[in-house]
């Protein structure tokens, strides 16, 4: 009761918003993007992937941009940058980092930049997100990796480490985008091989030679 003897009005609280929840849409909006593209993609194909009514996602998410800019961002990670293979050797390092799993995430989000292509020229906002998410985790972990070979003396210390870190994330995205051909740990490999280790090394191989002056004198 107020001093004017009138009741409080009561408030009505809404069902509190499940993380758990938002977690099973954004999966669903990737799947879909994956496989339908930004085009194809419906509020009612995420919805029935997530198991999940069309008004639950309007109250998260005003708009299909908006739920496409949030589902990249939550892409996580494939790496453990604290916890990455330490062979003793660039090379070994970057193909012990192709474990199934990784390759598999890295096709995924291929597929998913592939749906969306088309928005990035025209939403500043939503290229920055699959930079962040998409791109960046795969050359952050190739910089550690490189620095680690500088440090031991493998790579010389003038090796331009941004260049050769988005080589394979680069022509894997070229590959996917632009020939429409599949990703597997064979290609990666032959990145690898072809042209990181050797730019890297100095040893004469077709690829960037000029991102790293040798480390023979």
């Amino acid at each position: 009761m107020t001093q004017f003897g009138t009741q409080e009005p009561t408030t009505k609280l809404g069902r509190k918003r499940d993380p758990g929840r938002d977690r099973v849409i954004l999966d669903a909006t990737l799947d879909v993007l994956a496989e339908s593209g930004y085009d194809g993609m419906t509020i009612d194909l995420v919805a029935a992937r997530a198991k999940a009514g069309k008004a639950t996602l309007y109250r998260r998410w005003a708009s299909k941009r908006e739920l496409v800019a949030d589902a990249v961002a939550s892409v996580k990670p494939p790496a453990d940058l604290d916890a990455l293979p330490d062979t003793g050797s660039l090379r070994g390092d970057l193909i012990a980092s192709l474990k199934a799993p990784s390759t598999e995430h890295a096709e995924r989000k291929l597929k998913i930049m592939a749906g969306i292509v088309s928005l990035l020229n025209t939403d500043p906002t939503l290229a920055d997100v699959v930079q962040r998410a998409l791109i960046e985790p795969t050359a952050a972990v190739n910089r550690i990796l490189i620095q680690r070979a500088i440090d031991r003396g493998e790579v010389s210390p003038d090796c331009d480490i941004e260049t050769l870190a988005v080589v394979a994330p680069a022509m894997a995205a070229y590959r996917t985008l632009f020939q429409r051909l599949p990703i597997d740990s064979d290609y990666i490999v032959s990145i690898i091989d072809g042209v990181v280790v050797p730019t890297a090394t100095g040893v004469t191989a077709t690829g960037l030679m000029d991102a790293c002056p040798s480390t023979s004198p």
